[in-house]
């Protein structure tokens, strides 16, 4: 509903801004594109166009240019989306006051790769779950570092040190990296002839991607993907040579590791959360079955139970 209000100074009618319209183009400020912004707000990139255009009609400027693929923010429109994401960062400030303070219950929301996630959590949440019912979890299985500051997940589980942010964050192991391959194909193709499968473009400046373009050294480059699992089925079907974590390849797997690499990738791994929340019970509990989920990843590791290497050093 528009409320008219009155400025006696310049003598005529306004109305309220409408929130949403410029929740959305603060989105599509900070993504640069519609598509960005309508995936990080869950909406389709039709309604961020909608919405962005009902705030310029609002304000009576223009905001973005859209002639091309990735928008330009005019000057009207960064200096708008300046003081959207100033008042988008209180926004999110009064959200996490907010989080309950005195009882464990609520939705925390987990960030985690995929791999990872699926090796680290099940165990640890499940058990979370059976102590502590009002504790919802939803964990997030993605690459792509999800922004705490604007509450895109609460929790993180990263291989990288964050520095940026008002962040907390604790290391609580690591995973080590390893070439893989079936034995046939390491038995019928030669180490100067061998192809290598490696990650996809959203990866390629990672430690173990580039670990592994330095080992190819020239060698053929036979298979990208951008999963984990996708790159294991393709070693284990003999497709190549591939460079995986430790901890997802068991001996069920049929996978032997390729080469003695004297010095193989670690990467550690970091428990993240925003300052403001890392004192509320439900995050905390939360975060202490995340680290119990690590040690028991370690136990695992040293005991030879299930893993194919030394993959999480507490």
């Amino acid at each position: 509903m528009k409320i008219p209000y009155y400025f006696p100074t310049y003598g005529k009618i306004c109305t309220m801004i409408d929130w949403e319209n410029l929740r959305y183009f603060a989105a599509l400020a900070g993504k640069g594109t519609f598509l960005g912004a309508a995936r990080s707000l869950g909406v389709e990139h039709a309604t961020v166009s909608r919405r962005v255009a009902l705030l310029e009609e609002q304000l009576q400027l223009r905001l973005v240019d859209r002639r091309g693929r990735r928008i330009e923010l005019t000057p009207d429109g960064a200096r708008i989306a300046a003081m959207a994401s100033r008042m988008e960062e209180q926004v999110l400030a009064i959200g996490r006051a907010a989080l309950p303070q005195d009882r464990l219950t609520g939705t925390v929301r987990i960030s985690a790769p995929p791999a990872l996630s699926s090796s680290l959590l099940p165990g640890p949440i499940s058990e979370l779950r059976r102590h502590h019912p009002d504790i919802e979890v939803t964990v997030v299985g993605e690459k792509r570092y999800a922004s705490l500051d604007k509450r895109e997940a609460d929790i993180a589980v990263r291989l990288s040190r964050p520095d940026q942010g008002d962040l907390t964050m604790a290391r609580i192991g690591s995973v080590t990296f390893n070439f893989y391959a079936s034995p046939s194909y390491l038995a019928e193709v030669p180490e100067a002839e061998w192809s290598f499968i490696s990650y996809g473009a959203d990866m390629e400046n990672s430690p173990q991607h580039l670990r592994l373009i330095q080992t190819a050294a020239g060698r053929r480059i036979g298979l990208k993907a951008s999963t984990l699992e996708l790159q294991r089925a393709a070693a284990q079907a003999g497709g190549g040579v591939a460079m995986l974590p430790d901890f997802f390849v068991n001996p069920s797997y049929g996978l032997v590791t390729a080469l003695d690499d004297k010095e193989p990738i670690r990467r550690d791994i970091w428990l993240v959360v925003h300052s403001d929340i890392r004192s509320v019970p439900t995050i905390r509990t939360v975060m202490d079955a995340i680290r119990r989920g690590a040690r028991q990843m370690a136990r695992n590791d040293v005991s030879g139970d299930g893993w194919a290497g030394k993959s999480l050093v507490p």
